[in-house]
């Protein structure tokens, strides 16, 4: 049998995809590369590499790099934001705050790559835009949940968007630091973060005022 002939024969066995299954190929290793490079520094020439296709095929499934970042950055968004949702329906406030800072944790931890991607920069191809809008869209639910504790407690409620964005952006950034330390375990920095959360929000002063002074000042 000649080289030829066993090469033939290896191209028959190797099965060939489906466009479905190509589409997925591809948004995985897009996936991956974005998380390790980057949008800017992530090439068409690239992924099609790593997939064994030629360029064309990317263009064919996705129009270039940018269909393929949209793709993965709008399903990273929507499975954070379900699970954020979930835990958002405990009965008390504080199983709330408790769920919530679980469900960042463990999305960081089991979608390592999904999380660099939407935290290590953002681009207009993205659609539904960035980390931050991300973070707007989880304290517009938080929002919800502050304005009554806050009613119930004798606090302005206006001022719950501000706190709901606070406390969001505090979940986000350990959830960026813990991404990289990853000690202390997920429910200890859950449990931290709680405590700074929870304990903040019960010794809330009504009308709060800075204590510090101006140099100078009498």
């Amino acid at each position: 049998m000649g080289a030829a002939d066993s090469e033939q024969k290896v191209r028959v066995r190797r099965k060939r995809m489906t466009g479905k299954e190509r589409r997925q190929q591809l948004l995985e290793i897009g996936r991956e590369l974005f998380a390790e490079r980057g949008f800017d520094a992530t090439s068409v020439e690239e992924i099609a590499a790593r997939a064994g296709v030629s360029k064309p095929v990317v263009y064919e499934h996705f129009g270039g790099k940018e269909g393929i970042y949209a793709v993965v950055v709008d399903r990273e968004m929507r499975t954070l934001l379900e699970m954020m949702g979930e835990a958002l329906t405990a009965d008390s406030a504080r199983g709330k705050i408790e769920k919530a800072a679980l469900a960042l944790l463990r999305y960081v931890e089991e979608n390592t790559v999904g999380f660099r991607v939407l935290t290590r920069d953002s681009h207009v191809a993205s659609g539904t835009g960035s980390f931050a809008s991300l973070i707007n869209d989880i304290a517009s639910q938080v929002e919800h949940i502050m304005v009554d504790e806050f009613a119930e407690r004798g606090y302005d409620p206006a001022l719950a968007p501000m706190y709901a964005q606070a406390l969001v952006g505090m979940w986000a950034l350990t959830g960026q630091w813990w991404l990289e330390v990853r000690r202390p375990k997920r429910e200890v920095v859950a449990a931290h973060l709680v405590n700074l959360a929870w304990n903040g929000l019960a010794s809330l002063e009504p009308k709060p005022r800075l204590q510090t002074r101006r140099r100078g000042g009498g």
